[in-house]
């Protein structure tokens, strides 16, 4: 494969000649190069390509003239539907190439046939309300026309709809080849489509279950893959660690007895027995739930009371019973099926009671829905990296946050390629002129009463200078609903629309951001990353604390206690370089196009006051740093009048 790409990003190329407005960007073409020699060379890269610098089709670029076989995989499901219905069919235009192309999402995305038949029989029996009856039947009039079995196909059925786990599978309850539906099971169909297509699109879910748990019966996607690229590839080890523990959760428990009540009706058989069974297996969920208050802390397995353990024991043994009762029965598939998965909720819990502490941390988690187990490994790195090197192929991660600097070390170590070649490319958008840094002066402590009330005050004049046109992320839910308190009461009657996380879903949120042009959104979580709201109506970033994980985190406690049994700093080996990453990609909120501008305000006085500050701001974009609100007020007012002033009139007719 020609490994130089400039011919095809360049001005006069195939790209430029397919796409109105496409710009060439030497950033661009230097990552398909280096990703193009590590699909030659069948190597690991890391490559962290700054906002910008338009890494989508700089990887699918040279995996579309690989002529490999290649799986691409994602961090959300928005961007592996963006990648195959648009990225990937226009730039096999462009370039001329008859590539075939498949889309494969996790079982939940897809319509099960037998469930959906169990369903539309059962539905008393499955308390079923009266407006999701209307639903099942719109489902089933798509049913009947669907090629893929896509539930997102079905704008009917929304994903909190208690409906849809109703109709499909899971890798527990699915028959496999005893399910009366087998031959028109949509995931078999998605399945045989992407093992024929030379480029696969997933997301990082369903890649990481395809390593760590092999989907029986449905063949594996790595073997005959000569590449795989990771987008969002910061993702990935904390994904990777839930794949590699394990949970036990009374959800599970409760959809089996349901789903074993549906069963025996359907075969017809009348088992006091099996009745007995189920009842004493509710009796002792509700028992166990009752023993650890819901929504407290999540408990240390060290901790349980006396009375939870010894519950566990019994569970596990009525489970057991079970298996048997319903071995003896031998009915049909579906109650065969359930024995099955009584089986191994059984021997989970056994595995959970006896696994030794050394290897991980055990912990217990209880909300208003249910309780689930965990047990979280303290180390992955030497799983994945023996799953990486078992299969030859090139594997590329990538990111706009990787490296702390110009360190990929700490990733690296996090996913076992500590001797992956590295590439850090800066971004294309020039941050000294487009942007500023503003670190306000005397704001107290971060657990101080006061903070919140003054990282308002610190905000309120460039919201002011700048009509709104705001984020302000937090890095808690407490701290959110104390922000929101302290604009309330600096702006009673705010001269700007006031948005909040929870209000309405994220994607409504954004859009109704978008929208308004002037509006100020406070948010945490899922709103520091994967957001992109170019243009005016995003001015101003604000950041009130450092973004270091909640200690009580048990998958951090878990990372923790590992660097501390090898010796290592956890604070300054973990902590620090997590908190950097995530703090990148909140910034990188800003500054998504090349005439975007604003301020980012970081509230947190550690970032100056404490030694390890400095890692942080080095990791920040290259603006310049303020410490007077007045500068970055009257940044704001000059950018906002000069755009204004070259926005044409409106014409008068």
């Amino acid at each position: 494969m020609n490994t130089d790409f400039k011919d095809i990003f360049g001005s006069a190329g195939p790209l430029a000649r397919a796409l109105p407005g496409y710009a060439y960007r030497s950033e661009q073409a230097a990552m398909a190069k280096a990703v193009g020699l590590a699909l030659a060379r069948e190597e690991p890269l890391l490559v962290e390509a700054g906002t910008g610098t338009g890494k989508t089709f700089a990887y699918l670029v040279p995996a579309l003239l690989s002529g490999r076989s290649v799986i691409i995989s994602t961090g959300t499901r928005t961007l592996q539907d963006q990648l195959f219905h648009r990225d990937l069919p226009l730039l096999a235009k462009a370039l001329g190439l008859p590539v075939k192309v498949a889309l494969l999402k996790g079982r939940s995305n897809y319509l099960c046939r037998h469930r959906l038949e169990m369903v539309t029989q059962q539905a008393s029996l499955l308390a079923v309300g009266r407006g999701e009856l209307e639903t099942l039947a719109k489902v089933a009039r798509w049913a009947a026309v669907t090629k893929t079995g896509d539930l997102s196909e079905l704008e009917e059925l929304p994903e909190q709809s208690s409906l849809w786990p109703a109709v499909t599978s899971t890798r527990e309850n699915c028959l496999g080849q005893e399910c009366p539906q087998f031959g028109g099971c949509y995931i078999i169909d998605a399945r045989r489509r992407a093992q024929a297509s030379e480029i696969v699109v997933v997301n990082h879910h369903l890649l990481l279950a395809d390593l760590a748990l092999k989907e029986d019966g449905f063949g594996d996607l790595l073997p005959g893959a000569g590449a795989v690229i990771l987008d969002e590839a910061h993702q990935v080890p904390d994904i990777a660690a839930q794949f590699f523990g394990q949970i036990w959760s009374v959800r599970q428990v409760q959809l089996l007895l349901r789903d074993l009540a549906a069963e025996l009706t359907t075969a017809g058989v009348q088992s006091p027995a099996a009745n007995s069974v189920i009842e004493g297996l509710s009796l002792k969920l509700d028992e166990l739930r009752s023993i650890l208050p819901a929504g407290g802390p999540r408990y240390d397995w060290a901790r349980l009371p006396e009375g939870f353990v010894d519950l566990l024991t019994g569970l596990q043994t009525t489970l057991a019973d079970l298996t048997h009762l319903l071995e003896g029965l031998g009915a049909s598939s579906g109650i065969a099926n359930c024995a099955k998965r009584a089986t191994t909720l059984s021997s989970g819990l056994a595995t959970l009671q006896t696994i030794s502490d050394e290897s991980g941390l055990r912990w217990v988690e209880v909300t208003h829905k249910g309780l689930s187990l965990h047990f979280t490994p303290f180390e992955i790195a030497d799983r994945l990296r023996g799953f990486i090197e078992a299969r030859p192929s090139s594997w590329v991660f990538t990111s706009a946050t990787l490296a702390i600097g110009e360190d990929f070390s700490h990733f690296a170590a996090r996913i076992g390629l500590t001797s992956a070649r590295t590439l850090r490319i800066e971004s294309p958008f020039d941050y000294r002129e487009q942007a500023r840094i503003f670190l306000p002066s005397n704001m107290p402590e971060p657990q101080s009463a006061l903070f919140a009330g003054a990282f308002i005050d610190a905000c309120a004049p460039l919201l002011e200078a700048s009509g709104g046109r705001a984020f302000l992320l937090y890095t808690s839910y407490r701290g959110l609903a104390e922000g929101e308190a302290a604009l309330r009461k600096r702006f009673p009657k705010p001269p700007f629309p006031v948005l909040v996380q929870g209000q309405a879903p994220r994607e409504v949120l954004l859009a109704r951001f978008r929208k308004l042009g002037n509006a100020v959104l406070l948010a945490t979580g899922s709103f520091w990353e994967g957001v992109d709201v170019k243009g005016e109506a995003l001015s101003i970033v604000a950041i009130d604390k450092l973004p270091f994980a909640s200690p009580d985190d048990p998958l951090l406690k878990a990372r923790l206690e590992g660097i501390r049994r090898r010796g290592g700093n956890p604070f300054f080996e973990y902590q620090v370089p997590q908190a950097v990453l995530a703090l990148k990609q909140g910034v990188g909120r800003l500054i998504r196009d090349f005439d975007d501008f604003g301020v980012v305000v970081i509230g947190d006085p550690r970032v100056r006051t404490k030694a390890y500050g400095r890692a942080f701001l080095e990791s920040l974009p290259p603006s310049p740093v303020v410490v007077e609100s007045s500068v970055v007020e009257e940044f704001l007012r000059e950018r906002l009048r000069a755009l204004h002033a070259h926005r044409p009139s409106p014409r008068v007719i």
